[in-house]
């Protein structure tokens, strides 16, 4: 018993792991080997490769390709028309496949609109890309990253709001949504756990 959505315009191969609650909307298409959690919406004209794990809870908006060996944990966001690459230096007269780098991006990270993915970086919880920046360094937890390359410009809060600390010394802050407390130490922010 399916108990999922799929739109009748959406291609799911056989094999494609498809978790309960899921929505594959208009032209997706999701290869035999993508494992896709519970609870996740895939939208119109996205592409899910054979070695891709999309975690529960993920929203992949409008135009998005999601290529082998990309990890999406739980939570991510990736806005519409973002890009994932899977080869550092690709060529079309050259093969490269057994070269793919894997790229993982951490529980409730948001990658926003136009922006660029370099392969084999690792985006950590709950960061925040700005539209358009491009990625090609690993970004520490709750960074906010903007720019080309991207440069990280502040912190932000897992409730998704910039968080009114420096970028690098020390610091604390309670989210006024949340609660949570937020403490900088040794240009790592961390969330208090009381």
């Amino acid at each position: 018993m399916k108990n999922y959505t799929i739109h009748p315009s959406a291609i799911v191969d056989k094999g494609a792991q498809i978790g309960e609650g899921s929505r594959i909307w208009h032209f997706v298409h999701v290869c035999g080997g993508a494992k896709i959690g519970k609870n996740v919406s895939l939208g119109q004209n996205v592409f899910v490769g054979n070695e891709v794990v999309i975690g529960d809870k993920c929203k992949v908006q409008n135009n998005v390709s999601v290529y082998d060996n990309v990890i999406l944990e739980e939570g991510v966001f990736c806005g519409p028309s973002m890009v994932f690459t899977n080869v550092y230096n690709p060529r079309s007269l050259i093969e490269r496949k057994s070269e793919y780098s894997d790229t993982l991006v951490k529980h409730g990270a948001t990658l926003g609109a136009n922006c660029t993915i370099v392969c084999g970086v690792t985006i950590g919880e709950f960061a925040f890309i700005g539209a358009g920046a491009v990625i090609n360094k690993n970004v520490k937890p709750y960074a906010l990253m903007v720019g080309v390359p991207a440069k990280q410009i502040g912190w932000m809060s897992e409730y998704g709001e910039q968080i009114p600390l420096p970028v690098q010394g020390k610091g604390r802050y309670t989210c006024p949504h949340t609660g949570h407390l937020y403490e900088l130490q040794d240009d790592r922010l961390h969330k208090v756990i009381a």
